[in-house]
């Protein structure tokens, strides 16, 4: 008797029920071997009080099944409620995530009948750490979280997959002529990895020049590795170049868990008209076969939707008049798809699958931490006066005798103090930047601490500080701008 593959699965928000009952008759119709488990997430949960959208009992079986399929879900606007979405994958550590951008010429309408993109995002940090803080009567805060273990495990993911699928290419972007800390070490550890990897090509672009090259030329391009934010753009911005964001599936693969879903959200509009396509659940669910082994079986599906596609049989938003032969509605595409099993397309590329096509990548190595030598603190102020020379004055004859010294006032990270323009436009939220009367001489702990007591008395309002520390003889922190 062969052994069933145990899945979690919610069927989500709005369109999320009806495209996922017609995945799961194809995938039962083809022959997969699992056995679902029905978990409720989205909005009914988020109305029963829980702030996550999902219920604490639903954690155990995702951690028991270890896959976990999932229609579009809804997330609450305003505050009090986090994504859904991001909360799995950070608390799972679904760190990587996958979604293949392919066209489909001429059967879907595309400038770029030849594209055939993978994007590899990564999934746990960057600004999606979600750490925000208002500082100020005028100023807000989004903390961009990035670290060394993070980045080694996203690229070396990016060059495993690569090598793993017959891939030549891995290409990285970045904002590192900016962001030179955070999107610096992601492509320093891209750098350092490549050249593990001599047998596929590797490049790096700035995200700008390299969207823009994305969006005109995705030819180009093989498989990308990108910092959060950008993947989660920039995917979107292929699924689309490539001929609908409806047909998009992605993969969110961690050490022991994995997550498979459209990259489309709940179309709440069309709901329960039976017009939505459930394409893109129905290749993350593919991907989701080759996960578990299933490789023929997810071969036969996606198959058997080439096939569907090359007929002409389509939904309304890839319907187009001369090319599509029957304009259908979910679950006749459903039928169709089920009707095709057995069959492989003849002008479409056929899908074929081996194990091991998404790689697991083991934890990244211990390192020996840096020598770090804390040398000054950046003080922040929520101060009104918009004269940064006062504020100068005061935060001197605070730091008298106190072996610290101002050497720097920041106004929105540009440098207003000493010898500011007089151009710059500054708010109520200011950066002052200590430092050791002894040039590079480390300071203690009980120093800054002291100093934050003088500020108290002298009545001036700090919002937070940030310790300043050499990290084996290198600034771990920014300059200002035009300091």
């Amino acid at each position: 008797m062969t052994v069933k593959t145990p899945i979690a699965v919610a069927y989500g928000d709005g369109i999320g029920p009806e495209i996922m009952e017609a995945c799961l008759h194809i995938l039962s119709v083809a022959g997969a071997v699992i056995d679902v488990e029905t978990i409720e997430i989205g909005e009914k949960v988020y109305q029963r009080g829980h702030a996550a959208g999902i219920a604490p009992e639903s954690w155990e079986t995702l951690r028991r099944t270890k896959v976990f399929y999932k229609a579009p879900i809804m997330t609450p606007q305003g505050g009090g409620f986090k994504s859904l979405n991001v909360t799995t994958r950070k608390t799972l550590g679904l760190y990587a995530n996958v979604r293949p951008c392919v066209a489909y010429a001429p059967f879907v309408t595309t400038k770029h009948p030849a594209m055939d993109v993978v994007i590899i995002r990564e999934n746990e940090e960057d600004l999606y750490a979600g750490i925000e803080h208002r500082q100020s009567d005028e100023v807000y805060q989004c903390l961009k979280l990035i670290s060394r273990p993070g980045c080694e495990k996203i690229v070396r993911y990016a060059f495993e997959y690569a090598r793993a699928n017959g891939r030549h290419k891995v290409t990285c972007l970045t904002k590192d002529n900016i962001m030179k800390m955070t999107d610096g070490l992601f492509h320093q550890v891209f750098d350092e990895i490549a050249v593990e990897y001599p047998d596929l090509e590797h490049e790096h672009l700035i995200v700008d020049i390299g969207a823009a090259r994305l969006a005109d030329t995705p030819e180009a391009f093989d498989v990308l590795v990108l910092p959060n934010l950008y993947g989660d753009i920039l995917s979107d911005v292929a699924a689309q170049l490539a001929g609908s964001i409806g047909l998009a599936g992605s993969a969110n693969i961690g050490p022991s868990v994995a997550m498979f879903e459209a990259i489309h959200g709940t179309a709440p509009d069309i709901a329960g008209q039976n017009q939505a396509n459930p394409s893109g659940l129905l290749l993350a669910g593919v991907m989701m076969l080759v996960h578990i082994g299933q490789t023929q079986v997810a071969a036969c599906v996606h198959n058997a939707w080439l096939s569907t596609l090359e007929a002409g049989i389509h939904t309304t938003d890839i319907y187009q008049a001369g090319v599509s032969q029957q304009q259908v509605g979910t679950r006749e595409f459903a039928d169709a798809v089920i009707a095709h099993l057995g069959q492989k397309p003849t002008r479409l590329r056929a899908a074929t699958y081996t194990s091991g096509r998404l790689p697991m990548i083991s934890p990244p190595p211990l390192r020996a931490p840096a020598h770090r030598d804390l040398v000054g603190v950046d003080i922040f102020f929520d101060y009104e006066d918009r004269n940064p020379n006062s504020l100068a004055e005061k935060l001197q004859q605070v730091t008298q005798e106190s072996g610290l010294e101002l050497v720097m006032i920041t106004n929105r990270g540009v440098k207003v103090w000493p010898h500011g323009q007089p151009e710059t436009f500054c708010t109520d939220h200011w950066r002052c930047r200590f430092m050791a009367v002894e040039q590079s001489s480390p300071i203690a702990h009980v120093q800054i601490v002291q100093l934050l007591q003088r500020v108290i008395e002298a009545r001036l309002e700090f919002i937070k500080i940030e310790n300043l520390c050499m990290f084996d003889g290198q600034p771990g922190y920014s300059a200002g701008q035009g300091q």
